[in-house]
């Protein structure tokens, strides 16, 4: 995608260090940071300099080429770090399926070369993975484009666009395939509290493409749906479970209640890299819970163009912080991957993924 007319990924690799944009201080202010080992990496993840399914898992991958890269030759010195780096980066992010799939690939493909090739070989795979992630993008918005009518209304939650999946986007990639053929399409961003990503990203990347969007607060989209102002739901996903119930950004879950009772379609958008086949349904999702101050708190640039940050809750009171809720399959009217869009059920979701018995 594009930013100032230079194209970008969310998050590369140059040499032995990673790069990414630094997602906290959009959308004042855009800045590229440079991650030049693993634990850098991991930090990054754990901190959410990046974010999103796919970025996770293309930052984690990167961050396990790092380790092959920085691992001492001789045993056990070697084995020692290897494992040391693999359970650092896998603990960044609890509920993200992607973090897991990519790792285990890198680490596999590191560990099937010999000694002095298994850095190469572990950047080779994580770039892989990441381009994959980038076709899957695309194909994500080709089939999904057809869900959205000229003219058609587009609810979001969190963000789920390029910033999250290297590029192109899962839940934005139909927008922009839609906006691209030529086809109006208005979306409607939730805020997304507690840190804002519907605020602060989606509706940025949204400008910058051109598409036309208007930010609303996370509790108004029942009364829009009411009102016959929104005609489809677009979600990322963060793990989808072997039944089909899909762990995404907290909120997510309102919005798929809220659609149904107002017959508005809900859809996902997820490649097959995030669905967790192990994963028998929500309940097994592990719920990642986060620092309490994302909510007593808010980032921003004041009227003086100072980047500061406010607290918005009295001194003393704590929060509750889950950074995820599960959506069950019977909400979601379908699943939207690079294999085409499928039903949210075992049957289904086995069938796409190769894992039937």
């Amino acid at each position: 995608m594009k930013v100032q007319g230079k194209d970008y990924r969310t998050v590369w690799m140059e040499g032995s260090s990673v790069k990414t944009i630094n997602q906290p201080l959009l959308p004042h202010r855009f800045e590229v940071v440079e991650l030049p080992t693993h634990r850098d990496t991991a930090e990054a993840i754990s901190k959410m300099v990046l974010r999103g399914a796919g970025a996770i898992g293309a930052a984690a991958g990167f961050g396990m080429a790092q380790v092959f890269m920085e691992a001492p030759a001789a045993e056990p010195a070697r084995a020692e770090y290897l494992a040391a780096g693999y359970h650092r980066l896998r603990s960044t992010r609890p509920t993200a399926h992607d973090l897991f799939y990519a790792l285990d690939r890198v680490r596999a493909a590191g560990e099937k070369a010999p000694h002095e090739e298994a850095g190469a070989a572990a950047a080779a795979e994580a770039q892989a993975i990441a381009d994959r992630y980038v076709e899957a993008g695309r194909l994500i918005g080709e089939h999904g484009q057809r869900l959205i009518k000229d003219g058609g209304r587009v609810l979001t939650h969190c963000n789920a666009g390029w910033l999250a999946f290297v590029d192109w986007g899962s839940a934005l990639a139909p927008v922009y395939f839609a906006h691209r053929a030529g086809r109006k399409v208005h979306v409607l961003a939730d805020e997304t509290r507690p840190r804002g990503q519907g605020a602060r990203l989606t509706a940025w990347e949204l400008q910058q493409e051109g598409v036309p969007v208007e930010i609303i607060a996370d509790n108004a989209a029942g009364l829009l749906m009411r009102r016959g102002q929104i005609d489809l739901v677009l979600t990322g996903a963060d793990r989808i479970a072997a039944n089909g119930d899909v762990a995404n950004k907290i909120g997510t879950y309102e919005k798929a209640l809220c659609a149904q009772a107002n017959r508005v379609p809900f859809y996902v958008a997820a490649p097959l890299s995030t669905f967790d086949p192990d994963c028998p349904d929500g309940d097994h999702i592990p719920i990642e819970r986060r620092d309490d101050d994302e909510v007593l708190y808010a980032y921003g640039r004041t009227d003086a163009g100072e980047l500061t940050r406010v607290r918005l809750a009295p001194e003393g009171v704590a929060a509750i912080n889950y950074a995820f809720d599960v959506t069950p399959a019977e909400l979601i009217a379908g699943i939207i991957t690079e294999k085409g869009i499928i039903r949210a059920d075992a049957g289904e979701i086995a069938r796409i993924t190769g894992s039937e018995e």
